[in-house]
């Protein structure tokens, strides 16, 4: 059997890193306040990347640092600066996109390794070939490829070259994340990190000379889509991405939540230990990965481009609604004397709620509420603010790290 592939997990902030860390992550991928595609997300601080590589390296997990940007000629003296307090704060890897990017990461901080992101488009052997002559250490599939030209890439490229591919997670359309729209629609740029994500809204397509008569998209050979896309999933399918010989599996989402990051790390955690160990025992345990998987916040899924190109009912739909089986409700950051989780609440809640404690190890527990409390001791029935401080207590004690949720009603 071929060696067990890194499981790579996005984070947006350090509480997510943390949850990564703990619920499974082999190595998690963040974005400082520059220069990385996820302009929205929260990001880090310098302080919170460094203690996030801190606390990452302390569980042996690596963190791999965005910078893939399409740079602009006022970009590269803040790049510049940017490489500079990296190299001091060591991360494992720097993903960059722009040939530029790449030559100043190479410059500044040669003992980091680099690795090409997919917004460079590698979709053929013959680029994997040209970034290897460069000094990366792994190339990022683009989206549209498939498996079987993946496998084809591997067996040409330098062995010591990885390959990381997605396996979760959000589908950008317009060519490998390259987009357009939503410069043109809100003047702000996806490929300076500033998307808003116009795939997703609701368009219909008339031709000029038909007015009232709207059209069907087509997509061509190579893949470019323009509109909806579901999100990817690839947990029915481990073992064929295994033996694709891909060396990195990556999830989607570095501006998703901490329930999210849990629930989709936890499972795919368990599928791909349970495929090397026994191929049945990832088989029985099917209904486990698919049911869990469904409780953070989807829409319906798709295998992208892995096994052909899809047709239009694979990958664009009436209905672009997330679905959202379970609710955040907060981290439990540690432990008070008297067995009550402490918790910064993200979702309200009141006591005598059923809720769920969702732990590292794959173990969902169902407690009651008991009662709750402010940081000076007031009782409350619930909690009024957002991102309140309370200890809470409930029927089961829980652990540091465990994530509470509870299931969505409506």
């Amino acid at each position: 059997m071929r060696k067990k592939p890194e499981l790579l997990i996005p984070a947006s902030s350090l509480e997510v890193l943390k949850t990564a860390v703990m619920f499974g992550a082999d190595a998690v991928y963040i974005g400082g306040e520059a220069y990385g595609l996820r302009a929205k997300a929260k990001n880090f601080s310098m302080e919170d990347m460094q203690e996030g590589i801190a606390f990452a390296h302390a569980h042996g997990v690596r963190v791999h640092v965005t910078a893939n940007i399409l740079a602009h000629n006022d970009d590269l003296l803040g790049a510049r600066h940017y490489f500079e307090e990296l190299k001091a704060l060591k991360p494992d890897a720097l993903i960059v996109a722009d040939p530029g990017m790449f030559t100043l990461a190479r410059e500044i901080c040669p003992e980091i390794d680099i690795h090409v992101s997919t917004q460079a488009n590698n979709t053929n052997y013959m680029t994997y070939q040209f970034w290897a002559k460069q000094g990366a250490k792994r190339v990022v599939a683009a989206r549209e490829l498939s498996l079987r030209e993946i496998k084809e890439i591997k067996e040409r490229i330098p062995e010591d070259l990885e390959v990381e591919c997605f396996i979760h997670g959000a589908m950008c359309i317009s060519y490998s994340g390259r987009c357009l729209l939503s410069n043109y629609f809100t003047g702000r740029d996806a490929n300076q990190g500033a998307c808003t994500h116009p795939c997703r809204w609701k368009y219909a397509v008339m031709e000029e000379s038909r007015p009232g008569e709207y059209l069907p998209i087509e997509e061509n050979e190579r893949g470019t889509f323009i509109f909806n896309s579901k999100d990817l999933c690839m947990i029915e399918h481990i073992p064929e991405m295994v033996e694709a010989g891909i060396d990195s599996f990556k999830i989607e989402g570095r501006m998703k939540t901490a329930l999210y990051v849990a629930t989709v790390a936890r499972t795919y955690r368990r599928a791909i230990d349970d495929y090397f160990e026994s191929h049945q025992k990832y088989l029985d345990n099917m209904d486990w990965y698919k049911a869990e998987i469904s409780k953070c916040t989807y829409r319906q899924f798709t295998t992208g481009f892995y096994f052909g190109k899809p047709t239009d009912e694979a990958q664009i739909y009436d209905n672009n609604t997330y679905v959202n089986e379970f609710i955040y409700l907060g981290i439990v950051e540690d432990v008070d004397e008297d067995g009550a989780a402490h918790i910064t609440q993200r979702n309200k809640f009141c006591v005598g709620d059923r809720i769920e404690i969702m732990k590292p190890d794959g173990s969902n527990v169902k407690v009651e509420v008991l009662g709750m409390k402010t940081d000076d001791g007031e009782n409350v029935e619930s909690a009024p603010h957002p991102q309140q401080s309370l200890h809470v207590q409930l029927t089961e004690k829980p652990s540091p790290f465990d994530l509470l949720r509870v299931e969505n009603s409506h």
